[in-house]
């Protein structure tokens, strides 16, 4: 056997214990949301010391972070003068409310018919987890390089990570970052993300009354907010769909191109709803900005009632392009939005976050090692992809060591992992090629260093 097939094998052994330790922590409700019992994500940032203890790792333990829930590190030493590559990965996971209609609880992982793991977390990403676990324990306790784990509890949220990182960088400098969280396109299609959008969000509130009146007595003249809202909101696309902001430039993409079998499966559109925008189907969601509105203050129709609104509230995401400046473009966006006032309203706008977009340097050793290990581990050539997604962490780790590479991988394929929505789930059998994926990255990467 050559030595991918003996690391493939290696992995493949090692999945029942794998999965079984998935199924555990998928279990544990470590939602970090505001508002949400707190104590479901102090348990599973302990699961997860216990997970990489049990991997043989030295020294985890639990970082606190002001403001926020505490990450999971450790400091593993490898030889004298080998490279540092550091994993990431996040234990905290998205709600999973009765609206989103699960066809199967949740909470309680459960592999159906198709062979996938299907739970909240099994793949956004408590896969990431497992195979950085796996990852340690093939190593060995006589492993190639330092290995460093950073393990973050509130990534799916208004996350305080940022800032601590940038704060303690010797704790969290290296040659290579390895970010567990995300994937190729569908199970068995090898992808390395070159690119990330980033995310930028505000909120806007419309006012135009001082309380509510009447809307037989007083429409007709007297503007209700919401009207007026949903003019500023219409005017942020253009008649194809495509987000038209003064200062928010587009791109195009250069890399593989997005299968749109699996965008369309995966985005779950209906037959016959047209796509947004112009352009190729890969500019529009890796190289192109889009806006987004996440939600409205506004009554439900169970509560409307013959009024006119005296205010409105939205909160927008918009996604930006690589290589552009996150402060500058939601100031664009926040600028565009001040100066949008239907019937001369009142428009208040206010930042809630910035996330930097990122772009790989595609030439840098282990970026090569990467889509080398990839390729053996899968046996299939690798696609070079973008992500619509973003993970503002990056820009961070970038600031702590600048000329290190950033690998973008996992289990999470776009086709059918439904991350963040209803019966998210994960192929194990991705997990498993990318179990021999990290530990041949980590070889060759060591390798080329010595070289």
């Amino acid at each position: 056997m050559s030595e991918s097939d003996d690391l493939n094998a290696a992995a493949a052994a090692l999945m029942p214990d794998v999965i079984e330790r998935l199924e555990k922590l998928v279990r544990i409700r470590s939602v970090a949301f505001p508002g949400f019992d707190p104590e479901p994500v102090h348990e599973m940032g302990q699961a997860v010391v216990d997970l990489f203890t049990d991997a043989g790792a030295e020294g985890v333990r639990l970082l606190d972070v002001p403001d926020g829930y505490p990450c999971v590190y450790a400091d593993l030493p490898g030889p004298e003068g080998s490279p540092t590559v550091l994993l990431y990965a996040h234990y905290d996971v998205q709600p999973a409310p009765e609206s989103q209609n699960w066809s199967s609880d949740p909470w309680e992982p459960v592999t159906k018919e198709d062979g996938r793991i299907y739970g909240r977390g099994a793949a956004d990403d408590k896969s990431g987890l497992v195979m950085h676990y796996a990852t340690l324990r093939l190593l060995g306790p006589d492993r190639p390089c330092r290995v460093k784990l950073l393990v973050e509890g509130e990534e799916e949220t208004i996350s305080h990570l940022e800032p601590f990182v940038e704060a303690n960088p010797d704790l969290f400098a290296a040659d290579a970052f390895v970010i567990g969280d995300i994937g190729g396109q569908a199970s068995g299609r090898p992808g390395l993300t070159t690119a990330l959008r980033g995310d930028v969000a505000c909120t806007v509130t419309v006012r135009t009354l001082e309380f509510p009146v009447h809307s037989g007595e007083f429409g007709g003249a007297a503007p209700d907010a919401m009207t007026a809202m949903i003019r500023i909101l219409d005017s942020l696309h253009d008649e194809h769909g495509d987000t038209v902001i003064p200062g928010v430039p587009s791109g195009t993409w250069e890399g593989a191109d997005m299968d749109e079998d699996v965008y369309r499966g995966g985005s779950a559109i209906r037959p016959g709803v047209e796509f947004l925008g112009t352009g190729s189907l890969s500019d529009r969601i890796w190289a192109k900005p889009s806006v987004t509105v996440l939600g409205m203050d506004l009554p439900s129709t169970a509560e409307a009632s013959n009024v006119l609104l005296p205010e409105v509230k939205a909160k927008l995401s918009m996604r930006i392009i690589p290589g552009v400046d996150a402060e500058e473009q939601l100031n664009a966006l926040m600028d565009y939005l001040r100066s949008k006032r239907p019937w001369n309203c009142e428009v208040t706008v206010e930042k809630v976050k910035t996330g930097y977009p990122f772009h790989v340097d595609e030439s840098h050793p282990a970026i090569l090692a990467g889509e080398q290990a990839l390729t053996e581990a899968y046996g299939v050539e690798v696609e070079r992809i973008g992500s619509g997604a973003s993970i503002p962490l990056v820009a961070s780790l970038k600031k702590v060591s600048p000329d290190a590479a950033i690998l973008l991988w996992g289990a999470e394929d776009t086709a059918k992992s439904r991350i963040h929505a209803s019966d998210e789930s994960v192929d194990p059998g991705e997990i498993q090629r990318m179990i021999a994926a990290q530990v041949g990255f980590i070889r060759k990467f060591v390798a080329a260093e010595a070289q």
